[in-house]
């Protein structure tokens, strides 16, 4: 079992971690990644070492996602087939809740069942205000963008089954967006995952925290904001075409399916290539059939819509921007989940996590929060 913890400028308190999990189970091996924290910091890393950890070093700081991918590496080269548990470096995990995380994966391991482990807190009791905000938001956001539930989407407590760590590594993003984008992807790629509960722990108000609630929050809406402005690109597109075919001809459902085919087509194109990245000759049939069969499901739906609307005297163009924004949010979950779903993963040669069944999430109950400064912190990593 490895617990691996990328460290930037990480104070004292490292040194009593890395002496609590060694101490307190003999199977642990403690690697720390310096992501270029400097000469400072060199005496905390000294320590740690003689205590027992492996200490990998940045030269210069490259971010968490840079230190994580580090640590991956060791340990698929110097530990192939063990699980790994990450911890995040800003002071927030104790190391009971570290030994939950890798005895839970331990179970999973003994069970068969391979599974994201999540170390989730509650955000119960006395949270400071920006903390109990930024989670709310990105939970929201979270939720919309991956289409699943997650009570934690800020949490770097991770345990990961040997046989997802190349996986893990292998994600796209630098910093903060590398590990959203784990999370934001496991669905699609078949990936089971579930939640333990921890406890919810505050050093002075939070201060350390890098977890900015917009801009962070923007960018796990990112695949949502690309797909809203292929949309956008696609509605431009149906409306001027609807526009111009109805004041031609003066039939509604005609022009309505000749700018429908026409619009989807390049809404296909925009999302199979920038929205989803399914790129790919080999699941292009597939995914062109389940977009075949989702866009004619939308065109009957546009159709009623419509006519509905107009019948009732609402002008065309106001009843097309309504149409449109009901059916926006089922378009994109039907599209990421059903047509471009696991297309990129099968791509890339991941076929053994999409072949899975069904990814699910266990999401049980948290723990109450706690604001005690002297346990266990670690340290901070932009």
């Amino acid at each position: 079992m490895i617990v691996l913890i990328p460290a930037y400028e990480p104070g004292p308190r490292l040194a009593g971690v890395v002496a609590g999990l060694l101490g307190a189970d003999p199977d642990v091996e403690v690697v720390v990644v310096d992501d270029g924290s400097g000469p400072g910091d060199a005496a905390v890393f000294a320590m740690a070492e003689g205590l027992g950890a492996t200490v990998l070093h940045h030269g210069v700081n490259g971010g968490k996602a840079a230190a994580l991918r580090t640590g991956f590496d060791h340990a698929l080269l110097e530990h192939p087939g063990d699980d790994v548990v990450t911890a995040d470096a800003d002071g927030q995990h104790t190391v009971t809740d570290i030994l939950r995380v890798a005895d839970e994966l331990r179970a999973d391991a003994a069970a068969g069942t391979p599974t994201l482990v999540l170390g989730c807190r509650a955000f119960a009791g006395r949270v400071p205000w920006r903390s109990r905000a930024g989670n709310a938001v990105a939970r929201g956001v979270f939720r919309l963008a991956a289409g699943w539930p997650l009570s934690d989407t800020q949490t770097g407590l991770r345990g990961i089954p040997a046989e997802l760590v190349e996986w893990v590594r292998d994600q796209p993003g630098e910093r903060f967006a590398y590990e959203q984008n784990v999370l934001l992807r496991c669905r699609r790629a078949g990936v089971a995952t579930r939640e333990v509960p921890i406890e919810t722990v505050y050093l002075d108000g939070n201060a350390s925290s890098h977890f900015r609630p917009v801009v962070d929050s923007l960018r796990v809406m990112l695949p949502l904001m690309l797909f809203a402005g292929s949309s956008l690109i696609a509605f431009a597109v149906d409306t001027v075409m609807l526009l111009a075919l109805t004041a031609l001809t003066g039939a509604l459902v005609p022009s309505i399916v000749a700018a429908r085919v026409v619009s989807a087509s390049v809404n296909f194109a925009v999302n199979r290539r920038v929205v989803f990245r399914a790129r790919g000759s080999g699941g292009m049939p597939r995914q062109l059939v389940r977009y075949a069969v989702l866009a004619i499901a939308l065109l009957a739906s546009n159709i009623v819509w419509l006519d509905a609307l107009t019948r009732y005297g609402v002008p065309l163009v106001a009843a097309k921007v309504l149409t449109e924004a009901v059916l926006f949010v089922t378009s994109y979950g039907v599209q990421r989940s059903f047509v471009f779903g696991t297309a990129r993963e099968a791509q890339e040669g991941r076929t053994e996590l999409g072949s899975r069944p069904s990814a699910r999430h266990s999401n049980p109950i948290a723990a109450t929060a706690r604001m005690d400064a002297n346990e266990h912190p670690i340290g901070r990593n932009p």
